[in-house]
Formats: C-alpha cells, structure tokens, sequence
C-alpha cells in the first residue's frame, strides 16, 4: 500500500472520530437547543441526539429544573421616608427553553433588576410599620407580578421570599426599645395577673377554711349536745334503776316482815298460848313502841294494869334497897 492509502485511512479514522463526536446524550432534566445554520433547529429533551456535522451546533443547555437565587439587598424607601436594606430570594423554572435562549440577554440579571424595581414600588406605597409586618402580602405582590413579567421569557416564578429587612441603625435602637418597653409592660402585667390570682387563691383558700372550720364547729356542737343528752338519758335511766332496784328491795324487805309476823302467828297459834303468853307478848310490843319516835302512844287497858303491877314491884324494890 502506497502513501496516499494510508493517508485515506487516516482521513477515513479522522471522519468516523468526527461523526461520533456529534452523537450527543441529554441528560435527564435539560433542554439542548440546537442552532442549524445560525438559526434555532430544535429543542431536544432527554436522550440521543446527532448534530449533522458543520452546520449544527448546541447553542444552550437549559436546565429545567426549579432554580433558587440568591440576590443581593435592594436599598428601598418606604411611604414615611424610611430607607432600608432588603435581599430576596427567587424561586423559579424554565417552561420554554426556547424562549428562555432567545426571549432576553442575560435571564437571571434581567429578574433581578425587575424585583429590585417591584420591590421599591411595593414598599413605596407602605410605611415602616407595614413594612415589617407585611412579609407575606409583599411575597405575594412581587410574585405575581414576576410572573406575569417573566411568562414570555419561558420562565415561572413560583414565589419570592424577603430574606432580610435590614432598618437603619437608629430605627433597630428605637425598636428595640420599644420591644424592650413591650416585654417590661407585659412582664408587669403577667405579674399583675399572677399576683392577683395568687390574692383570689388565698382569699378563696381562707373562705374555704373558715366555712370548714364553721361546720367542725357545728358538727362538734351537734356531737357535743348528743353525747350530754345520752349522758342525761344513761343517767336518768340510772336513776331509775336504782329506785327500782331499791323500790323493790323495800317491797321484798315488807314482804318478808310480813311473812314473819304472819308465820310467828301461825306458829303462835298451833302452840296455844295461854293469857300470860299473850300479855307478855304485848309487853313485848309496847316496848318496841315505846323506843320508837312517836310523840304518842294509845296503850290498851290490859297493858294499863300490868304497868301499874309492875310499877309497884319497882317501888317495893326501891325501898328495900334503901332501907339496906
């Protein structure tokens, strides 16, 4: 083989190199463009593509995933003259590669000039006030209006999010102390609301004490009264025992004189006794009446002359003893 076959070979290796160099892969989440000529040939997604050689060309690689942008703090002013710093964060993503390559110069520079430029208008119309406590609603305002500004580039804004809002130096001292005067305030009155629950606590606590210590009283008083009244009952029925008792001691006690009288009469009786038996007896008797307490004392007229025998005997008796 002479000097020109190898020179084809080598041309021949050159060309196949050249034409497996224009097999392209997309990957997964992007949007190749492609330019035939200068001019846009096609918007090719995920997979294999071949670029005709020398007259096509990857002009952009769009990735169409959702995109977060980090943007430098914008210098506003708001209604009352108050100037600020605040950055934001835009969320977005490619919908139209194409529009996206050829709709604006620069994308991302584009969308942070025009929310600096919505952002000042937003603020313009608040105050410092509203400002500060109106996050939400200016999220919403700059993201709608982003929106609708950046649809024709193929891109969607999916929100907008203030970072920071940064007041100068003197209003942060104002408020601050202001934060620090609604702290005290509210310190004072979360002590003031303690303290006076803590009042109405022991004022109850006191007015539960009492009224316990008025049904203790009570319930003492109460068991104090019954227990003297069973004391009187116990004593009255005592009382009434012992008479009782002794009531019918007394009557068994003349039950059985009477028995003794009657059985000494029976056994009086079966011994027929003669008449100086029964004046002795009633000697007998009118000596226990004589010792008792009576002041009088009717004596029968058998019992008469039988005193008188026997005060003659103690007469004669005397004498003879005199006489001695």
């Amino acid at each position: 083989m002479g000097p020109g076959g190898y020179i084809l070979i080598i041309i021949a290796i050159i060309a196949v190199v050249y034409l497996i160099t224009r097999i392209k892969i997309v990957p997964q989440a992007y949007v190749y463009i492609i330019e035939r000529l200068g001019t846009f040939h096609a918007a090719s997604g995920t997979g294999l593509i071949f670029l005709f050689p020398f007259i096509d060309r990857i002009a952009q690689k769009v990735s169409i995933k959702e995109r977060v942008v980090d943007f430098r703090p914008q210098s506003v002013i708001t209604k009352d003259n108050v100037s600020m710093q605040i950055d934001t964060v835009v969320f977005f993503q490619v919908t139209n590669a194409k529009q996206y390559t050829y709709g604006v110069e620069r994308p991302i520079s584009a969308i942070e000039n025009l929310t600096a430029t919505t952002l000042r208008n937003i603020v313009g119309d608040l105050d410092l006030e509203a400002t500060l406590t109106s996050r939400d609603i200016i999220n919403t305002r700059i993201t709608a209006i982003l929106d609708e500004a950046t649809d024709r580039w193929g891109i969607k804004v999916q929100r907008v999010e203030l970072k920071n809002i940064i007041p100068p130096r003197e209003i942060q001292d104002a408020m601050e102390k202001q934060m620090k005067a609604d702290r005290e305030r509210r310190e004072k009155v979360i002590q003031a609301e303690a303290e006076k629950k803590s009042q109405i606590l022991v004022a109850e606590g006191e007015k539960e004490s009492k009224i316990l210590r008025a049904e203790a009283d009570k319930q003492a008083a109460i068991l104090k009264a019954e227990a003297e009244k069973q004391a009187l009952i116990l004593n009255a029925d005592a009382i009434r025992e012992k008479k009782m008792r002794e009531a019918e001691g007394e009557a068994q006690a003349i039950q059985m004189v009477q028995q003794a009288i009657a059985d000494s009469i029976v056994k009086l009786n079966a011994a027929n006794p003669n008449e100086q038996v029964l004046t002795l007896k009633s000697l007998e008797a009118f000596q226990k009446a004589a010792d008792g307490k009576a002041t009088k004392i009717i004596i029968p007229s058998e019992i008469q002359g039988i005193a008188g025998l026997a005060a003659g005997i103690t007469s004669i008796v005397k004498s003879d003893a005199a006489g001695k």
